[in-house]
């Protein structure tokens, strides 16, 4: 009997530890599911907001006001932002970006349905490199250190050139006959360093509490994210006036890439890939540049809707 007695509390033991490993899987599994419907939902509500954007691309920011379909779009924009920042919670952000790409793959096929047309060669070819290039950069590209803050001069440069650099390429964007994907770029950037300074406003007030909200820094930040995201707005609006897929393909290129620029250039993070890796990054970008011209070419031969007309 004596020498039972040792086992017992060892059989218990992995029992128990049986049963919670259990529930940790079953735990881990509905947060996977949780954060894979919440990306599809994500990708849904951005892909008809940009669809509803296209179809008033070609009115002015003060036409757009009184468009409440315009605002619906606005609305869905607001809810995909939401439900993205949601899903975080459930899943890595190494899971959570390369769904983005799941907004194009919803877009296109969208603009076909709603324009009575089936999606062209050149479209599902563009969206498919695209797609593939996209989540191999995603997936290749990662970057290592903790979410850091940005200092006060780090805070003024990155407005300063952000207002700069945005500006030149919305500038370019409006020339006579200027491709819309100029704004496009401009558009992605904008929203990507809204991002940038949303980590500095989120750690800051975590760090030091709802005090640090009055701070001169943090006001200076959240004046920024308000600005910018207008812009990004307005300059994404403009970008789809001849045609959606290809201009929502570069700004889904150049957001990931600008974060990555700005994370590693002034948020302390470090390039965590392989030299190998950045070879295969590099062809994955190449592949997503070709989807981004076959997109190009396919809303120069793809018949487009009638814009709509305000009366009234």
């Amino acid at each position: 009997m004596g020498a039972i007695t040792p086992t017992t509390p060892r059989m218990g033991v992995t029992l128990r530890e049986s049963r919670a490993y259990r529930d940790w899987r079953l735990l881990a599994v509905t947060n996977l599911i949780i954060a894979i419907t919440l990306c599809v939902a994500v990708a849904v509500a951005y892909a008809a907001a940009a669809l509803i954007q296209a179809r008033y691309a070609h009115l002015k920011v003060r036409e757009l006001a009184r468009v409440p379909a315009w605002w619906a779009a606005i609305g869905l924009n607001g809810l995909g932002a939401a439900l993205h920042v949601t899903s975080l919670n459930f899943g890595p952000l190494s899971l959570i970006q390369p769904l983005g790409v799941l907004t194009l793959v919803i877009a296109v096929p969208l603009t076909a349905v709603t324009a009575r047309r089936r999606a062209t060669r050149l479209e599902l070819t563009g969206m498919a490199s695209t797609v593939v290039g996209l989540v191999g950069l995603t997936l290749i590209i990662k970057t290592a250190g903790k979410a850091d803050t940005l200092t006060r001069p780090e805070l003024t440069g990155l407005i300063v050139v952000t207002i700069v650099l945005v500006t030149l390429l919305g500038l370019l964007g409006r020339r006579p006959a200027a491709s819309t994907l100029w704004e496009a770029v401009a558009g992605g950037i904008a929203f990507s360093v809204c991002s940038a300074l949303c980590q500095t406003v989120v750690v800051t007030v975590g760090d030091a509490g709802a005090a640090a909200l009055l701070w001169p820094t943090t006001l200076l930040a959240m004046l920024a994210i308000s600005t910018f995201a207008i812009v990004a707005t307005v300059l994404t609006q403009r970008s789809y006036r001849k045609g959606l897929s290809a201009p929502l393909a570069v700004t889904n290129l150049v957001n990931p890439a600008t974060a990555t620029v700005i994370g590693v250039s002034l948020l302390g993070e470090t390039i965590a890939s392989t030299g190998a890796e950045i070879v295969l990054a590099v062809a994955c970008g190449l592949l997503s540049a070709f989807g981004v011209a076959q997109l190009a070419r396919a809303r120069e031969t793809a018949p487009t809707p009638e814009p709509k007309v305000l009366t009234g």
